[in-house]
């Protein structure tokens, strides 16, 4: 009887930690099951580089001061031709002051169809930082050429400043760019850096070479 009473204390001892061990045992292999079960994330797939494979191109400055506007179309023009592409500032197009919101309209595409072109680009000065991207914002033909420009092309005390590209076909935004130009010191600099990183941008991303 004794040897009885002593078995079941000590079955009675034993049972909850087997119990416990038995439990754990069982989250144990839930938990592991689900790290199994859970889905991979999936890799981040790299950017692809686009190119718009430019042929042709009309250059328009978006700039207030006339003497930058004419010194980024000029040698915006001269850029793409070395690059291969048809090119025509549209200081050539329109009267000297003359608003360049009127290109949107369909007799002055025309006028640039008819000499054999069919894509736009607008360059502005974005800003004084390297921080700026490339702006969300789709806007069409006209809305862009109604923006304000806000910045000119050199200002004293400036060591960086940004420039936006943006191209359109059929009076829709096809491809946005940034160049940031660094270690300015006055305005020959701006301009020495500007077709540096532009004729690079040429050759490696808008044309099709």
């Amino acid at each position: 009887m004794k040897k009885l009473i002593l078995m079941l204390a000590i079955l009675a001892l034993v049972s909850p930690a087997f119990a416990q061990e038995t439990e754990g045992a069982s989250e144990a292999t839930t938990t592991e099951k689900k790290k199994k079960d859970k889905p991979k994330k999936a890799k981040k797939s790299k950017k692809k580089k686009t190119r718009i494979n430019l042929s042709n191109v009309l250059v328009i400055g978006q700039i207030d001061n006339s003497e930058d506007r004419y010194s980024l179309e000029i040698n915006l023009t001269q850029m793409f031709t070395a690059g291969g592409v048809k090119t025509m500032p549209s200081l050539n197009i329109l009267k000297m002051g003359g608003d360049a919101v009127i290109l949107a309209s369909d007799s002055m595409q025309q006028v640039v169809a008819s000499k054999g072109i069919d894509t736009y680009v607008i360059v502005s000065v974005r800003g004084y930082d390297r921080r700026f991207k490339v702006s969300a914002k789709q806007q069409n033909f006209s809305e862009a050429l109604e923006a304000a420009s806000l910045f000119d092309l050199y200002r004293q005390d400036i060591v960086s400043i940004s420039f936006e590209f943006k191209f359109f076909r059929g009076g829709e935004f096809v491809h946005g760019d940034i160049i940031k130009c660094g270690n300015i010191s006055d305005r020959e600099t701006v301009l020495k850096r500007f077709r540096s990183k532009v004729t690079k941008k040429i050759e490696k991303k808008w044309t099709s070479k």
